[in-house]
């Protein structure tokens, strides 16, 4: 398969609108086939006050973008016989075995019942745990975790243990395993790297995936000069952009290291990730991955074999529904068809919060990275859009 030239220009023609006309303050994209450049491109301002542009070497805040990586460690100690998938979460944090679960009532005064089964580990990969976000605002345990200091960032001052000791003593917002919820399972995950191996969850990401990659611009924290690089943040109320600094110190003060939300990244450094999973866990030489590992992550485990759109809880999520299964880690196109989307059956994929997305299309060698700022994803269909456009240049 190869890629049309003059039909991959119109990627750039069309989200170069998206600038022009307001929407966006600036973007990168970023597409390769077997691990060779497609088509690299970048657009507009990474900080509108001062006019500094995007660059080849911007930094964007990934959100959500930073849970495949905490999986992809956690799949490599599990790899290591460390622990098993079905193993109960309370064996590595022991205050999730009093966990319980919100049956009915209010966030002030909530019926909770046991758990019919533990949250395992496996229910942590796939978002099956019952954990969610304070900022979903749909549910009376969202505005539980929002009254706990928790809606889009860790409370200051506090380890990784200590936030999900607090999240253990918050109710689940359904039975383990009964239901698709977003929310905080990869932190929850993190701690228990942290438990496993004795290291930071910090290190144990350099150690095990960062550094083997060389994805040295992937960080928690970004510092010094590095600060003339990160691309500001933004909301658009109205249609109009303006700068969001609530959100903004989140990259820029040491808190506890958000596993499920909180890593900057360049385009060029999680493309080498992107590239290590095409190549089914191995890049340039080195292996994180056996190659049926990568496999198994990328299937979809969600019970009964259903989609989000049978098993969604309610809220947001950084993905359409139908048609798409969870993997360990990725949300997984099972079929294109219900959604219309411009997919292969089998790709998977994740995006965070702030607009940036990727895909992996084993079947035709594709991958594909997309970087803005702007919040929350959900205000423009650009993913869909850049599928649609990528999809309409590979020619058979």
């Amino acid at each position: 398969m190869t890629f049309d030239a003059q039909r991959l220009s119109r990627i750039d023609t069309h989200f170069q609108r998206y600038v022009d006309d307001g929407r966006l303050p600036g973007w990168q994209i970023h597409l390769e086939q077997h691990g060779e450049v497609v088509h690299s491109s970048h657009y507009g301002l990474a900080d509108i006050d001062s006019g500094r542009p995007v660059a080849e070497d911007t930094l964007w805040r990934i959100y959500s973008m930073t849970k495949p990586i905490i999986s992809v460690a956690a799949m490599q100690l599990w790899e290591q016989g460390l622990f098993e998938l079905t193993d109960p979460i309370s064996r590595f944090i022991p205050s999730f075995a009093d966990v319980q679960v919100w049956a009915g009532g209010s966030n002030t005064k909530a019926f909770l019942v046991p758990p019919t089964e533990p949250i395992r580990m496996w229910h942590l990969l796939t978002h099956t745990s019952g954990l969610t976000y304070g900022f979903m605002q749909v549910h009376p345990v969202d505005a539980m975790y929002r009254d706990a200091g928790f809606e889009f960032d860790f409370p200051a001052g506090i380890t990784l243990e200590e936030v999900c000791d607090r999240f253990a003593a918050l109710p689940l917002r359904f039975q383990p395993g009964s239901a698709w919820g977003y929310g905080h399972s990869t932190d929850v995950l993190g701690r228990v790297l942290e438990v496993l191996t004795g290291r930071s969850l910090e290190d144990v990401v350099r150690e095990q995936v960062l550094d083997p990659l060389g994805m040295s611009d992937t960080n928690w924290y970004v510092e010094g000069d590095d600060l003339e690089r990160l691309a500001s943040l933004y909301v658009s109320p109205a249609g109009s952009l303006l700068r969001y600094p609530p959100l903004e110190h989140k990259s820029l003060h040491r808190t506890a290291p958000d596993g499920g939300g909180g890593m900057v990244s360049t385009a060029a450094d999680y493309a080498r990730f992107t590239r290590m999973l095409l190549g089914r866990g191995a890049l340039d030489g080195v292996r994180l991955l056996g190659p049926r590992t990568v496999d198994l992550m990328t299937r979809n485990h969600l019970p009964g074999g259903k989609d989000l759109g049978d098993l969604n809880s309610g809220g947001f999520a950084e993905t359409i529904f139908e048609g798409i299964g969870f993997g360990l880690g990725f949300g997984v196109m099972m079929d294109p068809s219900p959604s219309k989307a411009a997919a292969s059956v089998g790709d998977f994929f994740w995006g965070g919060l702030a607009s940036t997305a990727f895909w992996v299309d084993l079947s035709t060698g594709v991958t594909a990275s997309f970087y803005t700022q702007l919040m929350p994803s959900s205000t423009y269909p650009i993913r869909a859009q850049l599928r649609q456009l990528i999809s309409a240049a590979l020619l058979d």
